[in-house]
């Protein structure tokens, strides 16, 4: 599986960078270090006016904040494991 979350200004000045380090830190957690690719990736034209972008293989994904993350990776991600 390949996550790419954007870092293109918009997303970065909505918390990307706290994002990554959730993506991070549940990939380490849940030990899926030898199942994901994680990426940054410039902006997608899907800009939200909340939240950050992100791309799961070819799905896009928008409004993901550290509020709704939990969720989303539980969904997102874990489901497709």
């Amino acid at each position: 599986m390949i996550i790419q979350i954007c870092v293109g200004s918009s997303c970065h000045l909505k918390g990307s960078e706290q994002i990554v380090k959730l993506m991070q830190d549940a990939i380490a957690e849940h030990d899926l270090d030898a199942e994901i690719t994680l990426a940054g990736s410039f902006c997608t034209g899907q800009c939200n006016r909340v939240g950050v972008t992100i791309t799961v293989d070819d799905d896009i994904f928008t409004g993901i904040t550290p509020e709704t993350f939990s969720e989303f990776f539980r969904t997102n991600i874990l489901s497709r494991i």
